[in-house]
């Protein structure tokens, strides 16, 4: 609901979150978003998490923990969705909006097979949400490990007729081969693919278009309050980091923010011709494609407009952090 309006700007509150924006965004033109991260793994998925939270549009119904268990880095094997979780905690209460968001904790692993789930707290929430009766359509919005939405599927498969996936990961069409996310559960995507619900996905070419330099964070992320600090500082540590283990990638002064694809999908021109439909492929152990499953059509997309989204969440932090002390 609007709070107040001053001659410059309006104060829009959202339930007990206040946003400071001049602008309204209209009941019948917002979604709701389940937001599923990896979030301790790397360094984006942070601003990423931060991006869908600052976002009107977005009626975020909650969040979900997931795994990266194969680059498990001090965590465990078994540890890595808890980081994941406590990263979430931590990303939220910088940004003031402790407790206002339910979090829930993921598979720890990859699904031993196509058949069998594995019952989590973040699985069942998607369930819940799915079921609900409601107008505004449900994305659920998947940066990392797609291990959470198959065991959803698998638990109940009627839910793939009331949502839509989107999915950063696989690599580029027509062949496939080695993506991280899609390494994180091969089985997952199999059983996502080979279902009824609507997928868009965004493989490992486009999403590398959200490229950024330390210098661009620096002059306009690290500025803006307690969260635009830790956002820089995280991603700044995690680059020696990956230094130490001579990792080909980051290069050094440049970043990708590829999470930020499931942001930029939900919020571009639908004038705009950015996917092609392909029959999902079943996905071999090398993580190639093979095709001529006769599955159902699933987006892929070819474009994404890296300007608008960056821009748009560098304003957004601006905004609402830019005058924090």
């Amino acid at each position: 609901m609007l709070l107040s309006i001053t001659r410059t700007s309006i104060l829009y509150k959202e339930e007990n979150i206040m946003w400071n924006y001049a602008y309204t965004v209209p009941e019948n033109k917002k979604v709701r978003v389940i937001v599923h991260t990896d979030c301790k793994n790397e360094a984006d998925d942070q601003y990423a998490v931060a991006h869908h939270l600052m976002t009107p549009r977005f009626d975020v119904k909650g969040l979900v923990a997931g795994h990266f268990w194969k680059n498990p880095q001090q965590y465990g094997e078994l540890g890595t969705a808890q980081a994941s979780y406590d990263e979430i905690i931590k990303v939220m209460e910088l940004m003031g909006l402790k407790n206002q968001y339910p979090v829930k904790l993921g598979a720890p692993r990859a699904l031993e097979d196509e058949n069998t789930p594995i019952d989590s707290e973040g699985a069942r929430f998607i369930i819940e949400e799915a079921m609900k009766e409601g107008k505004r359509p449900l994305y659920i919005a998947c940066q990392g490990a797609i291990t959470d939405v198959a065991s959803a599927l698998l638990m109940k498969p009627e839910i793939a007729e009331r949502m839509t996936v989107i999915w950063i990961g696989g690599a580029d069409y027509p062949k496939g081969g080695f993506e991280f996310n899609l390494m994180m559960d091969i089985n997952a995507a199999n059983v996502v693919f080979s279902s009824k619900v609507p997928v868009w996905q965004v493989p490992m070419s486009l999403y590398k278009v959200m490229a950024v330099s330390l210098a661009e964070l620096q002059l306009k992320v690290r500025p803006c309050g307690k969260i635009g600090k830790y956002l820089f500082e995280q991603l700044v540590d995690f680059n020696h980091v990956a230094a130490k283990y001579e990792m080909d990638w980051p290069q050094g002064e440049i970043w990708g923010l590829g999470d930020q694809g499931t942001i930029a999908v939900l919020m571009e021109e639908l004038e705009k011709v950015s996917y092609d439909m392909v029959p999902a492929p079943r996905i071999a152990e090398d993580m190639t494609y093979i095709h001529g499953q006769d599955n159902r059509e699933i987006r892929v997309y070819k474009y994404l407009d890296a300007r608008l989204t960056l821009e748009d969440f560098f304003a957004k932090l601006a905004l609402n952090f830019g005058d924090e002390k």
